[in-house]
C-alpha cells in the first residue's frame, strides 16, 4: 500500500469511528436525576407561572406544576421532566391536565403514570414541601 492511500484509509477510518461515536451519544437518554434537593420562591419572577393553576417551571431537570387551588403543598406536582421511553423532555397540557412527551406522544396524568403511548414506566415524582413561598423540592 503506497503513501497516498494508506492515508485515505487512515483518514476514512477516523471519520467513520467519530461520526459514530456522535451517533451513539445522540441517542443517550435524558433520564430522572437521582438525587433532587431545591427551592423555587414564589414570589421571584422566574417562578411567576406556578401563580396560576396550569402554570409550569422547568428546574433542575424537573418540571413543577401548579394543578390546584388554594395555595397550599397538594397544589402542586413536581415530575422529572424526561419522559422513560427515550428522554425526550415532557410538557404539561393544562387543557387535558395530563403531561405529554412530543416525541413518540407518551402521556401520563398528573401523578406521572403512563396513560398511553410506548413509555414504558411512569415519571419520577419528587416530593414538595412548602413553607411561605418558598416551594422544596427533594427525592
Amino acid at each position: 500500500m503506497d503513501r497516498r492511500k494508506f492515508l485515505k484509509s487512515s483518514c476514512a477510518l477516523c471519520g467513520v469511528a467519530i461520526a459514530g461515536s456522535a451517533l451513539i451519544d445522540s441517542c443517550k437518554k435524558n433520564k430522572a436525576p437521582a438525587f433532587v434537593s431545591f427551592t423555587l420562591d414564589l414570589t421571584n419572577p422566574a417562578n411567576n407561572a406556578l401563580n396560576t393553576v396550569g402554570g409550569s417551571v422547568y428546574s433542575n431537570n424537573v418540571i413543577v406544576v401548579r394543578i390546584g387551588s388554594p395555595l397550599n403543598v397538594s397544589s402542586f406536582i413536581a415530575l422529572s421532566q424526561a419522559c422513560t421511553h427515550q428522554g425526550c423532555t415532557v410538557s404539561y397540557d393544562n387543557t387535558n391536565s395530563n403531561f405529554v412527551c412530543p416525541c413518540h406522544h407518551g402521556v401520563f396524568d398528573k401523578s406521572g403514570n403512563v396513560i398511553s403511548g410506548p413509555p414504558p414506566s411512569p415519571l419520577t415524582q419528587y416530593k414538595i414541601s412548602l413553607n411561605g413561598n418558598i416551594l422544596a423540592i427533594t427525592s
